[in-house]
């Protein structure tokens, strides 16, 4: 029973998704925001309603570990699956603002995020500040947008890239609220049902919070992600692929942590393990983005390849660890000695010449 209710849990997750950025992306071709800034913020936001709905309420019931593993995983599925994906799909253009602001931005988040948990729990005067931050990033991103000169062919293709066909308007205003409200009206429900669905059975399996929260719950929650990104990079939307994933992580952290942390008095208890592996991990991740998209700004396959590697090399760790495997230490042992540093290596390699080429 279990396993049909998290399927169902999924499937009106996906679909509650994607009413919630219909009308979210109808209303920011209304307001006239550009592509870059309707994948950085509206579809962001709008994909991301299910970490918050997961965390906010698993943070509500006491249950911690779920509530951060649900964003740290969420935020290291983005870029290592997601990103992975779409590379491979077809290479993806980075826009000179994400290198410029927001994924410098993403890193400072991250390495703050690992600073306030050092203490222990990321508490409420915490969820606050990272709240404050959202919205003042937020009133930046939609003000600078609304000053750029953008053609309505440019806010045309945004709608497109999301329904899938040709758009000559942006409809009704009521029409595009009462979107919006179905929407999140089905990710509450579906989240619900996917989030009690998963842990049920994790936990018959034996598997800790931490880790539902880090693959299940995080990977099941990010579904409106992959079918937005993929489906923008089959389209050629590049900047809605690529922008929805760093405006995801930018809304994980300063949005879903901050509201959740908020919300309960004790705010979100951070666990040993968490702060040894996971919260490395996002940081190193974001860190990784920096080098990836400076390479003449292109992702190209061959690094969508090398992030789908290691998204896949985490969780077997993960998974290594929560069944105490004996090889364990083995695979992490070659992970740190010889694959970062041969990637490091190889990247630092692609930007030199890169900076070579650059007249």
């Amino acid at each position: 029973m279990s396993i049909l209710l998290l399927l169902v849990g999924i499937v009106i997750l996906t679909i509650g998704a994607e009413v919630l950025v219909r009308g979210a992306a109808s209303l920011a071709l209304s307001a006239k925001i550009s592509p870059l800034v309707v994948g950085l913020t509206v579809v962001a936001f709008g994909t991301s309603a299910p970490e918050l709905v997961v965390s906010l309420q698993s943070t509500l019931r006491g249950q911690s570990d779920i509530a951060l593993g649900n964003v740290l995983g969420s935020n290291i599925f983005n870029v290592l699956f997601i990103l992975g994906l779409s590379a491979l799909i077809t290479p993806l253009v980075v826009s000179r603002q994400l290198v410029r602001f927001e994924v410098p931005l993403m890193v400072l988040l991250s390495g703050l995020l690992g600073l306030l948990a050092l203490d222990g729990r990321i508490g409420r005067g915490d969820g606050i500040l990272l709240f404050v931050a959202l919205l003042v990033y937020t009133t930046w991103a939609v003000i600078k947008s609304r000053r750029e000169e953008r053609s309505n062919n440019a806010e045309l293709e945004v709608l497109e890239a999301i329904e899938g066909k040709p758009v000559h308007g942006a409809g009704p205003i009521v029409l595009q609220i009462l979107l919006l409200l179905a929407g999140l009206t089905l990710l509450v429900l579906g989240s619900r049902l996917f989030s009690d669905s998963a842990v049920e059975i994790a936990r018959r399996l034996g598997v800790s919070e931490l880790v539902i929260g880090l693959t299940l719950v995080a990977a099941g929650t990010s579904l409106p992600e992959v079918a937005t990104s993929v489906l923008a990079a089959l389209r050629g939307q590049r900047d809605i692929a690529v922008g929805n994933v760093v405006g995801s992580n930018l809304f994980n952290i300063m949005g879903v942590l901050g509201i959740s942390a908020t919300a309960a008095a004790e705010g979100i208890g951070v666990s040993a393990a968490a702060l040894r592996l996971d919260i490395p991990v996002m940081i190193a991740v974001a860190v990784a983005c920096l080098p990836i998209f400076f390479t003449g700004h292109l992702l190209s396959r061959w690094e969508g390849a090398l992030l789908l590697a290691y998204y896949f090399a985490y969780t077997f760790f993960l998974i290594l660890a929560a069944t105490q495997a004996t090889i364990e230490r083995g695979f992490a042992t070659v992970m740190v000695v010889f694959v970062i540093p041969l990637t490091v290596l190889t990247l630092i390699i692609g930007v030199a010449r890169n900076l070579r080429t650059t007249p």
